[in-house]
């Protein structure tokens, strides 16, 4: 496999955007993501600047690792964020310790089915216990079938707990998690 899988780098913000942008025209993004093209595609580039800055190398509270083509082009992205205990995470429910939350995942079509998705994951993985956290979870719709495949292929696990989705009554996401192993 030709490619490197590294954390992004604060000046590289348009590629970043370029890269969500791309993964919000996928078909089935409308179950993959809490965003729309239109709306990511009007932010300003303050926005994305910042975002890759809070995401990029050396930061502690998020990570964004990407998978760079031998041609330098951007095929594959997650970011992890790390939840502390004692908050309140993004739907409202409690943190009880700390962990990671994988979000944004993102391989472009002609790039799946080689393994990119799972060495991703392993390099988000390997961020994330780096940070002492002491599981990884993901959110993922009911209905992303391939989504929860590829999950479970990794080695997360439904935990049994179910996220309404706001706005759209009758669906919900599910949770994941993958618990760190002891030492």
């Amino acid at each position: 496999m030709n490619y490197k899988v590294r954390s992004i780098r604060a000046d590289e913000w348009p590629q970043a955007r370029a890269l969500r942008l791309a993964s919000l025209q996928d078909p089935v993004a409308h179950l993959a993501f809490l965003e729309t093209y239109e709306q990511a595609a009007a932010r300003p580039d303050s926005f994305w600047q910042e975002r890759a800055a809070r995401s990029s190398e050396g930061a502690a509270d998020a990570q964004q690792i990407i998978a760079e083509g031998p041609d330098g082009e951007w095929v594959g992205t997650l970011t992890v964020l790390i939840e502390e205990a004692g908050t309140t995470d993004w739907a409202g429910f409690p943190v009880e310790r700390k962990q990671g939350h994988i979000v944004g995942v993102f391989v472009r079509p002609e790039c799946r089915g080689i393994g990119l998705t799972e060495v991703l994951f392993d390099a988000g993985l390997e961020w994330a216990w780096a940070q002492a956290v002491e599981r990884v979870r993901l959110i993922v719709h009911e209905e992303n079938g391939r989504a929860q495949r590829l999950y479970r292929k990794v080695g997360f696990v439904p935990t049994g707990v179910t996220v309404p989705l706001d706005g759209a009554p009758g669906e919900s996401e599910l949770e994941f998690a993958l618990e760190r192993e002891a030492d």
